[in-house]
């Protein structure tokens, strides 16, 4: 049986798992994260050797409309077309949800306190959890949440960018909603600023966050249709987004993109699923270059992927930079 927790990648950390249910309440305010590498969230030993072997690594985190949350850890294959390992950690109790942003790992300035936080859909309501992490493993990790907003029925996907690494920072909430547009918002603190709708995404139903930088956001899409496309998206205000084509068919079987860097020229790692049959493929991407750009499948990963969505566990330091 796996360790009752979640798992340090080389890109991100992961939580100690077990939790006790929890409801939506009020959760205290955070200072500015600080990075936290510590083995304290030490990846278990059978996974340690194939990190050694293989530095890039997908740590997906699977919430449940039921309420729940596990980690799944793909691991390419070290030649393929051997198909991807994984380490699959026992879910812990959570809170039903329908739409999820990446969670991004943290600690005080004091490094006394660690903790998950992101966004959540819950019906038509947005919410933000802090998962505090306790220093005995023996602890469950106690989740909390603060409803942040209202009015999110008509959004099906949601997506976070978090640039912090140098001035000026920014972080944006990306909502894709069904009258076609992609709504963006400033997260400021713990409020948001509204910066319009962006039309013309109303052929899209799954995207996540592949680069971060101060000019600009790069979001990686999948259109209904089952092509591959980026949108890159200027920080500066008024700016319109650029279309690019990556491929125009092949992944029409898939509602989630879950992405992590991978190496040192940009390279991107994918994780692609698919809901209706809850199985998931893994890719390696190279930095994007419209229809330029190189893909490599890597294939099935052996688990179950039985989200509502399927969400990055990184840490709040952890730059995109896939395009």
């Amino acid at each position: 049986m796996k360790l009752q927790r979640f798992a340090l990648a080389v890109a991100g950390a992961g939580l100690l798992a077990a939790a006790a249910a929890s409801a939506p309440a009020a959760a205290s305010g955070q200072a500015d994260p600080k990075p936290y590498f510590s083995e304290r969230t030490a990846r278990p030993l059978s996974a340690k050797a194939a990190i050694a072997a293989t530095p890039c690594i997908s740590a997906v985190g699977v919430p449940t409309a039921a309420g729940t949350m596990q980690e799944i850890d793909a691991t390419p294959p070290n030649r393929p077309p051997t198909p991807p390992t994984a380490d699959i950690f026992e879910p812990f109790a959570f809170v039903g949800t329908r739409a999820d942003a990446t969670w991004y790992f943290a600690t005080n300035a004091s490094q006394t306190q660690f903790y998950y936080y992101g966004l959540l859909l819950q019906g038509g309501n947005l919410y933000r959890h802090t998962t505090y992490l306790p220093t005995d493993e023996e602890k469950p990790p106690v989740p909390t949440f603060k409803k942040v907003g209202n009015g999110w029925t008509s959004f099906t996907s949601i997506a976070t960018s978090n640039y912090s690494v140098a001035q000026p920072r920014h972080a944006y909430l990306y909502g894709l909603n069904t009258n076609g547009s992609l709504y963006r918002y400033a997260i400021v603190g713990t409020g948001f600023k509204a910066l319009g709708p962006l039309a013309g995404f109303g052929g899209f139903k799954a995207m996540t966050v592949i680069s971060e930088t101060a000019t600009y956001d790069t979001l990686l899409m999948v259109s209904k249709a089952g092509a591959l496309w980026t949108a890159h998206i200027p920080v500066a205000a008024g700016a319109k987004p650029v279309m690019k084509l990556i491929r125009s068919s092949g992944f029409a079987a898939y509602e989630s993109i879950v992405a992590q860097g991978c190496g040192t020229r940009g390279g991107t790692l994918l994780v692609f699923a698919d809901h209706n049959t809850q199985s998931a493929d893994q890719y390696a991407m190279s930095k994007a270059n419209g229809t330029a750009t190189a893909i490599t499948k890597y294939g099935k990963i052996p688990a179950t992927f039985n989200g509502v969505t399927h969400v990055s566990l990184t840490t709040h330091y952890d730059q995109l930079v896939g395009e």
